[in-house]
């Protein structure tokens, strides 16, 4: 029998099934792998395909979609990466591949990388931008609270909250902080509290953890939720030390959840303070606003009730009618003037025979002349209905009748200096007070504000 005759051929696919069960059942079937990334797709389908090389060889990788979409760190081309996964063939182009099950970059952690490459990300497209940012209010009737109901976070907010401020109400979502499907559920808390009316802040968070206890606070899907919020949001997530995404995009960053609580809810008694505070600041602005007042109705005064200032009015008068005489003067003069160029025009016009001219020409002087007569009595009346005004003003506010009304400007004795603040004068100084009627000298026996 020749060999011919007993010879077994093939088929491809066959000879590509041997290769992959022999691959597949290998000592080295599932294997860590390092090398460099290049020519990387992620797919539409949600799978990712790049080449993994090294200076000498190259081989293909898959990850597929129901781990790429749970990838911390998506890797790009040119990073340096190491992956763990099983050696196999993918049998349509016979070549051998490796599909990923975890990624990590060489030389850092992945959580960490994948952490900085979001945050650039996103800090490229504005969303940690200062101009961003609420304020926080000062006083909300209704807190809501997006955390695990059984942390220790939820019962130092509601305690602290509760001590500062009950009159505050607070509204708990109930969400899963870490693991699976975390980001989600926060995610959808914030649109969901953002549909509620009344709520005046939000504070979103947990109590501490290792960054990947505290991951979900960094995922995008959670990030871009607080930078669209309507309602201010405080950032509450670990310790002081620990920093998410969630922080940088958060209107305000608490330390800890106890913070957060202490930012959402003023003190009672702080508040209390604060308006004390403020009611004396106003009452001291009016009291300095009263005396300015009575100093300038004082000035006014002495103003209208001296020599000098009569003089000054009278002097007034005495210049209005002088410039009214004055422009009604020099309106005659103008008027004179032009009747005497109309005599001597007119003369002229006889020798050139256009007479009628002259009779049209003499009534529009005359016409003038009446306009500018009527003109200068009108703004003569106008001036001194104006002026009468004025000293009616004047009159109404005299400091006599301020005075007559109570009040009373108290000075400095015998200096007469005008007392503006209760810090002008000391224990022992006499001050005079003059009043509608009369003066009191007394003595300071006690200041204050």
């Amino acid at each position: 029998m020749s060999l011919f005759e007993t010879r077994q051929i093939y088929k491809v696919i066959e000879v590509t099934r041997m290769v992959k069960g022999l691959l597949e059942d290998s000592p080295i079937s599932e294997l860590w792998i390092e090398g460099e990334v290049s020519n990387f797709k992620y797919h539409t389908s949600g799978h990712i395909y790049f080449t993994l090389k090294d200076s000498h060889s190259q081989i293909r990788c898959a990850i597929f979609k129901p781990v790429a979409s749970h990838l911390k760190f998506i890797p790009e081309n040119g990073d340096s990466i190491i992956m763990y996964g099983r050696l196999t063939v993918y049998e349509v182009k016979g070549e051998y591949q490796i599909v990923g099950s975890r990624v990590e970059p060489l030389g850092i952690g992945a959580l960490q990388q994948a952490f900085e490459k979001l945050k650039k990300k996103l800090e490229a497209e504005g969303l940690f931008d200062p101009a961003h940012k609420k304020p926080i209010p000062l006083i909300s009737h209704r807190i809501g609270v997006i955390t695990s109901s059984t942390g220790a976070a939820i019962r130092d907010i509601i305690n602290i909250i509760t001590r500062r401020f009950n009159n505050a109400s607070i509204l708990i979502h109930p969400v899963a902080v870490q693991g699976e499907g975390a980001a989600q559920e926060i995610a959808a808390a914030i649109k969901t509290m953002n549909e509620i009316e009344d709520i005046g802040v939000l504070i979103i968070g947990r109590g501490g953890g290792s960054i990947e206890d505290l991951w979900a606070f960094n995922e995008e899907i959670v990030v871009r939720s607080i930078y669209k919020s309507r309602i201010p949001v405080i950032s509450a997530v670990g310790h002081e030390t620990d920093f998410t995404l969630a922080d940088f995009v958060a209107d305000y960053r608490a330390p800890t959840p106890s913070a957060a609580a202490e930012k959402a809810a003023p003190n009672k008694a702080d508040l209390g303070n604060r308006l004390y505070s403020l009611n004396t600041r106003l009452r001291s602005q009016l009291r300095s606003r009263m005396e300015l007042l009575k100093q300038r109705v004082k000035t006014a005064e002495s103003l209208l009730q001296s020599k000098s200032g009569r003089d000054q009015i009278d002097q007034l008068r005495q210049k209005l009618d002088d410039l009214l005489s004055r422009g009604y003067d020099s309106f005659q003069s103008f008027i004179s003037q032009n009747r005497t160029n109309l005599d001597n025009y007119q003369e002229k016009l006889k020798l050139i025979g256009i007479p009628s001219k002259i009779s049209e020409m003499r009534k529009d002087i005359l016409n003038l002349e009446q306009r500018g007569i009527m003109g200068i009595k009108h703004l003569l009346n106008s001036k001194k209905d104006n002026f009468g005004t004025i000293i009616a003003k004047l009159n109404a506010l005299s400091p006599l009748s301020v005075l007559q009304r109570g009040y009373s400007i108290s000075l400095k004795h015998p200096s007469g200096e005008i007392i503006k603040d209760a810090n002008d004068v000391s224990i022992g100084d006499k001050i005079k007070t003059r009043l509608a009627k009369g003066e009191i000298i007394s003595e300071v026996e006690k200041t204050g504000t």
